[in-house]
């Protein structure tokens, strides 16, 4: 008897645990079927990816899209529209909206917003705060919950928890991974300062590399204190890289691709459009982090999407906000980099797919696998394509890199089996389901 599929992806070189080969995927009611030769099988649709690659649906676990609250920068719908026109299948959505995401009610709300309205799959960060310390262990374990996410600097309000015993207050409750931007409040207020007035290149300057090693190392001595396991944020230092390296029994940490890419060079070019919180520093700091990619030391990318109007980001420092656009352009960028030899695709895979499904203990995400979500990111690494403002699917309409050239560009974008984009285009209604997550499984 002939075996029959809903769709098979045929010819395509397939990335994931095994390496790299030709191989035919078979999809059935939304989940990975078979790996292999399917030349003789039956399919409802049967799509020739010769030439291509399939990667694992590429997992963006740092977004901000704005919703609900400032809906004029960005809302789930364009987050998630810029997302799958990039290539991305899932996102983690971050608590600094208004309301805050810091109780069920908050998070239940995101959920209904985001259901079959996003065109990705998505998680939502809880916000830890001083006064939901008590609550972590029940809010981090429901339904559609990435985890604790807490601001040790740069944040305002109650999200802000910049002591070590108000961050150990929230830690000793966690059993999950918990993220953390990870900059010192105390040093960034007293280096205010050191700002420049019009020259957004003093970003740096005041929050400094020691500003964001000292809030790292503080962080890791209160996660080892609470018998904690922590995440770091968006790495932005050469000096956290081999201290981490040294921790990571309790840190597990990102790199964004801004920070790999971009270097306080740029400042006199992009401006305020780069000012992002911890900043882009100098080419040292980058090579550093290369470092920490090439060690195995982090763990995963993610955009830090963090959308503003033109309008916001043209005031004159420090009145502008920080924050760029990313989650577009991670996977091009990112693949620019794979074709220019500094990383591997199978690295890439790791970063993007693999790592998330490890560290934040995703179900049946992250792999090409039998039995998995057949979340597919298909790119096309010989293709060359300039980034601009006109292909940017966030309502914030525009990316620092407009008018970079890059060589690899993802061409389709399956969410659960279903075509979400192909050729820059979305060609299927949104359908987008929270993520589940292993140690917070519906009953």
């Amino acid at each position: 008897m002939t075996a029959s599929y809903d769709l098979i992806l045929a010819g395509a070189t397939v990335v994931n645990h095994d390496g790299e080969a030709v191989r035919d995927i078979g999809v059935n009611g939304g989940r990975i079927a078979f790996i292999g030769d399917l030349s003789r099988a039956d399919a409802g649709e049967r799509l020739d990816c010769k030439g291509l690659h399939i990667l694992p649906g590429v997992v963006d676990s740092q977004v901000h899209f704005r919703e609900p609250g400032m809906e004029y920068k960005e809302d789930l719908e364009t987050g998630s529209r810029a997302a799958v026109l990039g290539g991305v299948t899932a996102v983690f959505e971050m608590p600094n909206t208004n309301p805050l995401t810091t109780s069920e009610a908050a998070l239940a709300d995101k959920i209904k917003r985001a259901t079959n309205r996003m065109h990705c799959d998505f998680a939502f960060w809880v916000g830890g705060t001083r006064d939901d310390a008590g609550d972590v262990a029940e809010l981090e374990r429901l339904p559609g919950a990435a985890g604790i996410k807490v601001f040790m600097g740069s944040s305002t309000g109650d999200l802000l928890v910049e002591d070590d015993q108000g961050v150990y207050e929230i830690l000793k409750n966690t059993r999950r991974r918990s993220a953390f931007h990870s900059e010192d409040e105390f040093r960034l207020r007293e280096r205010l300062g050191e700002r420049v007035e019009g020259d957004p290149a003093s970003h740096p300057v005041w929050r400094d590399a020691v500003a964001a090693l000292q809030c790292t190392e503080r962080l890791v001595s209160i996660a080892r204190k609470a018998r904690a396991k922590i995440h770091v944020l968006h790495i932005s230092t050469r000096e956290e890289i081999p201290f981490l390296a040294q921790n990571k029994d309790v840190a597990t940490c990102e790199a964004t691709p801004h920070h790999l890419t971009l270097t306080s060079d740029d400042y006199a070019r992009l401006g305020t459009l780069i000012q992002m919180n911890p900043p882009v520093r100098d080419a040292e700091h980058r090579d550093g982090i290369w470092h920490g990619i090439s060690q195995g030391i982090v763990d995963v990318l993610g955009s830090d999407h963090a959308p503003h109007t033109l309008e916001e980001k043209a005031k004159p420092y420090p009145a502008s906000p920080s924050g760029m656009t990313g989650v577009q352009t991670l996977v091009p960028i990112m693949l620019d980099h794979v074709n220019a030899g500094r990383l591997t695709l199978q690295r890439f895979v790791d970063l993007s797919s693999h790592g998330p499904n490890r560290i934040f203990g995703m179900s049946r995400k992250g792999r090409i696998a039998v039995g998995y979500d057949a979340d597919f990111t298909v790119v096309d690494m010989k293709r060359t394509e300039t980034i601009t403002h006109a292909q940017a699917g966030s309502k914030a309409g525009w990316t620092p890199y407009d008018g970079k050239q890059v060589t690899g560009w993802p061409v389709g974008t399956f969410v659960r089996g279903t075509r979400v984009m192909w050729e820059g285009e979305i060609v299927t209604p949104s359908t987008g389901q929270p993520v589940l997550f292993q140690d917070a499984l519906p009953a």
